[in-house]
């Protein structure tokens, strides 16, 4: 097997500019652990595309890793789909290289010959899935590490449907990546048959605020309520260009900013990681909750596909709710509103992933809405779209890391829409004297209280990723007799897809008799393990508590 010394030393002496080259000698005598890691493995890429730390090296996002990951996926484009006019959408956040990435890979995909169309400015994931269907795309590719740290880029692939690729043409993607093994293979500059290079701007952006803003369902409502206060920041990311219009053209009249967040800046100079689901990344905005009076905190990640809110408790105070909340919140609005319209009906059903609140699937059963479980990731939610989109209708879908959609205009998951949602919920709550907060306490009220909590380990490098192998090795062998005193009923093992149903994966889960559950998984995009806690009665966050203090240590 070829030593990470030996991949350093053939770009090193290969075909790679000098500016690479001499960053590779600084990494190599300055930090030889960092240099190990830029070059023990090439970058994976996996089922859903690129995501590393950016810099020189094979298991670092660059141009040579960007560009040798587009050639490959060119090659199965040219090679599976049929037609004159092959059409690749690209789009991409505000992150260090994201724009040099996008045009890295606009100009290999029209050097085979492909049709691209590239945003003029950063745009947010979901838009980059809308677009590939509005213009008709065979696939497109969103430059963005979604709500990792500032070190961090990604490379996310989209089908023809507009959803993140599955089974079996991620796989197919993955093996045509991998033949390509060397820069010299990437057509980087234009031959003799080059693909045109269109930009989409100001006419993608009508046409997908039209659409998502056709979901909203409580026009009267948001009119009679127009003055409520919302907080929004979008964490110096991609939100900054949609979501306040979103707002206004509902006819919401008081969103506040943060400045110094509308600032798209890649380093994320406010935040230590720009991810709503850290408190942390909300502190500049409630600060201006507390300044302004507003009652609603609203913050998007970087591509603006996931949405963390806050609200005012019944003392006033700004308490942030998690993914699960913010998703059992708007299934419940949704469906309510839905069913008060008479929209509802038969031949509808709701999406969520395994980790995600099994509050969704209780208000499924209250409205008559059959729910499915996914795998954890989105483009699992938008799949099953796919699959239906022709004879029963998706209403909406949740997961428990803060994302959330509805209806078919998007196939993933969708902070600009969730937005939407969120703020016409305000205020049709509103309508029946009730506070978000409120109103949460009213569904706990009709379907049980549940409490759910993520735990993360971080293991970094060669060694930290077989520690974690270990742990997932150990809980196999070792399972847990009991959680929190009621004993352990079911376990289930992702790996054995003849017995879930589902495509394989690596995540335990253990079930005891009183309603609760633990969750166990490697991260796929960051060197973690990850750990759900799910809990069930009065007194569930006395078990979160207990759980976390057992399984993370």
């Amino acid at each position: 097997m070829e030593s990470y010394i030996e991949r350093a030393n053939a770009w090193l002496t290969g075909d790679f500019d000098p500016e690479t080259k001499s960053k590779i000698i600084e990494l190599r005598n300055s930090d030889p652990a960092a240099f190990e890691d830029a070059f023990y493995k090439n970058l994976e890429f996996g089922t859903g595309g690129l995501r590393g730390i950016m810099g020189v090296g094979t298991n670092r996002m660059n141009k040579y890793t960007v560009g040798m990951a587009t050639q490959g996926l060119a090659n199965y484009i040219l090679g599976h789909c049929d037609g004159d006019d092959l059409r690749f959408c690209i789009s991409y956040d505000s992150r260090n290289h994201s724009k040099e990435f996008a045009k890295i890979t606009a100009d290999v995909m029209s050097a085979n010959g492909i049709h691209v169309f590239i945003f003029d400015n950063i745009r947010p994931t979901p838009e980059l899935s809308y677009a590939i269907r509005l213009k008709g795309a065979v696939a497109g590719v969103m430059i963005t590490a979604s709500h990792n740290p500032k070190e961090y880029n990604g490379y996310k692939v989209f089908w023809s449907d507009g959803g993140q690729i599955t089974s079996p043409v991620d796989k197919e993607i993955v093996a045509e990546v991998n033949k390509i093994t060397s820069p010299s293979m990437v057509k980087f500059t234009s031959g003799n048959h080059c693909g045109s290079i269109d930009i989409m701007g100001a006419d993608v952006d009508e046409a997908y605020l039209r659409d998502i803003l056709s979901l909203a369902m409580s026009p009267e409502s948001c009119e009679r309520h127009s003055d409520i206060k919302f907080v929004y920041t979008p964490l110096h990311g991609c939100g900054v260009r949609l979501v306040p219009e979103c707002l206004r053209r509902l006819g919401f009249k008081n969103v506040i900013h943060v400045p110094e967040q509308d600032v798209s800046d890649g380093d994320f100079p406010t935040v230590l990681s720009p991810n709503p689901e850290e408190p942390a990344a909300m502190k500049m905005a409630l600060e201006a909750a507390e300044h302004s009076g507003a009652d609603i905190v609203m913050a998007t990640d970087p591509d603006a596909d996931r949405l963390g809110i806050a609200v005012r408790n019944n003392e006033g105070r700004m308490v942030q709710f998690n993914g699960n909340m913010t998703a059992t919140l708007l299934t419940y609005y949704i469906l309510s509103r839905r069913s008060e319209l008479g929209t509802l009906g038969k031949g509808k059903y709701l999406v969520k992933t395994i980790v995600t609140t099994e509050s969704i699937r209780e208000l499924g059963k209250k409205f008559g809405v059959p729910c499915y479980d996914v795998l954890t990731g989105f483009k699992y939610i938008a799949e099953v779209v796919k699959q239906n989109e022709t004879d029963v209708e998706f209403v909406c879908g949740g997961e428990e890391s803060y994302g959330f959609n509805v209806g078919q205009f998007v196939r993933d998951k969708d902070a600009q829409t969730a937005c939407i949602m969120v703020a016409e919920c305000a205020a049709w709550a509103a309508d029946q004297g009730l506070s978000l907060y409120q109103l949460m306490q009213k569904i706990y009220s009709e379907i049980g209280y549940r409490k759910e909590h993520m735990v993360y380990i971080v293991r970094k490098g060669i060694r930290g990723a077989q520690e974690i192998a270990d742990m997932m090795t150990d809980l196999r062998k070792n399972p847990p007799a009991e959680l929190c005193g009621s004993p352990v009923i079911k376990v289930v093992d992702y790996l054995e897809p003849e017995e879930t149903g589902l495509p394989k994966s690596n995540v335990l889960q253990f079930f005891d008799a009183a309603g609760d559950v633990v969750s166990v998984r490697p991260s796929g995009t960051e060197p973690k393990i990850k750990f759900y806690f799910g809990a069930k009665g009065e007194d569930a966050d006395a078990k979160i508590t207990m759980l976390t203090e057992r399984f993370v240590r």
